[in-house]
């Protein structure tokens, strides 16, 4: 089989491909790039496998006036740099001792014992400079069946690093077809090393999450999860019965996905750290949260975070209630964005001083967010001072 791919023309791709040939080697193109290729996807990472040791990778570069950085020489990974572009060239590796986060690698002649160590069979296809496609473990099948599948024993991938049981439902929600169901083998090993999950870092988690979040569709993965026990290793407390429908209103308004809106849905405590959060983005879901929970208006959704963050907390609560969303909704938030609170602290008497100012002007803004922004200044300036009182 061929593939037709734009990286396939890159010229520091086939300046790297052609030096190694020249020298002897064996190189191809290998994993991600090579799925999305065939699956008529945009390749974000072109990376190249190669039976040339690490040293010899560096030696054939330097003959070829290429730039070569040892960013990963143990493992067997050289970057060589063209045009200011990066490229990561990794010798054929077999696995030789795992603990669930890292392995001791081997380095290796043989193409099938690196796609052994892969992990989905439709991660284990490589291609050469040609397009000429390699399959040495039946992944081509799968991909065009859209079956995510780990190569041989999904126990013991797993076992050789435990972020694949985030991955496998990330790629499922990517990769898998909805209709065809999730792999039973696959589902049967996530839930059977659930305590694996601890051991890995919660930013290696975090970024797992945001990537299955922001996929087209990620509540039937998602429902899995949560059947095999994963989701509550992830995030407790979270709750997947709003994301079919949040994601059925994105669709029907033409809203394109946000993992931070479907994380908003999930809900679940101390998301902040299960998942690393930065301040920013902890602090906008904590908002959010609270404009859902407290089923605040569009209008004052629109005032306390923006257009944008607004109308995903309005998506939110949509899903939540299960009811439309109004066709107004961007006017309604646009309204809140544009409305200014009616009192300065040069409208409050000069007999508030310091602290006390400041609690009459934070009373008077709550009673006007709780009016749904229409209460008047002279209204405002009316109430008993609760404060004082």
């Amino acid at each position: 089989m061929q593939v037709k791919a734009d990286w396939l023309q890159n010229n520091g791709a086939k300046a790297i491909c052609a030096a190694l040939g020249d020298a002897g080697y064996k190189v191809y193109f290998v994993g991600g790039c090579v799925r999305n290729a065939l699956l008529g996807a945009p390749a974000s990472d072109i990376d190249i496998a190669t039976d040339a040791l690490p040293e010899k990778v560096l030696k054939v570069a330097k003959d070829a006036q290429l730039r070569a950085i040892p960013t990963g020489i143990e493992h067997g990974t050289v970057t060589i740099i063209v045009n200011n572009e990066p490229f990561e060239i990794t010798t054929f590796r077999k696995d030789v001792e795992t603990d669930g986060r890292r392995a001791v690698v081997a380095f290796s002649k043989d193409i099938k014992e690196d796609a052994l160590r892969r992990d989905f069979t439709m991660n284990a296809l490589y291609a050469d400079i040609y397009g000429t496609v390699y399959d040495p473990l039946g992944g081509l099948n799968d991909l065009k069946n859209r079956h995510v599948r780990f190569i041989q024993d999904a126990h013991q991938r797993i076992k050789e690093d435990y972020l694949r049981i985030l991955r496998f439902f990330r790629f499922h929600a990517i990769y898998g077809d909805p209709a065809g169901g999730i792999d039973a083998d696959a589902l049967d090993a996530c839930a059977s090393n659930l305590d694996g999950i601890e051991s890995l870092s919660k930013e290696r988690i975090g970024h797992e999450m945001r990537k299955l979040l922001a996929a087209d569709d990620p509540a039937p993965s998602l429902a899995s999860m949560s059947q095999s026990g994963v989701l509550m290793h992830v995030i407790a407390g979270a709750n997947t019965a709003s994301i079919a429908p949040l994601v059925h209103l994105e669709s029907t308004t033409g809203i394109n996905p946000n993992w931070m809106r479907r994380l908003l849905a999930l809900g679940g405590e101390d998301v902040k750290d299960a998942l690393r959060l930065s301040k920013k983005e902890a602090h906008l879901l904590a908002q959010m949260k609270n404009v859902v929970t407290e089923a605040m208006s569009p209008k004052v959704a629109g005032h306390l975070l923006g257009l944008e963050a607004g109308r995903d907390a309005m998506l939110v609560l949509a899903a939540h209630m299960a009811t439309p969303v109004s066709e107004t909704l961007d006017q309604e938030l646009q309204t809140g964005v544009d409305a200014v609170f009616p009192i300065t602290s040069a409208d409050i008497p000069d007999s508030y001083k310091g602290p006390h100012l400041g609690k009459r002007l934070k009373q008077l803004n709550a009673a006007w967010i709780n009016s749904n922004l229409c209460m008047t200044q002279a209204e405002l300036l009316a109430l008993p001072d609760e404060v004082s009182e």
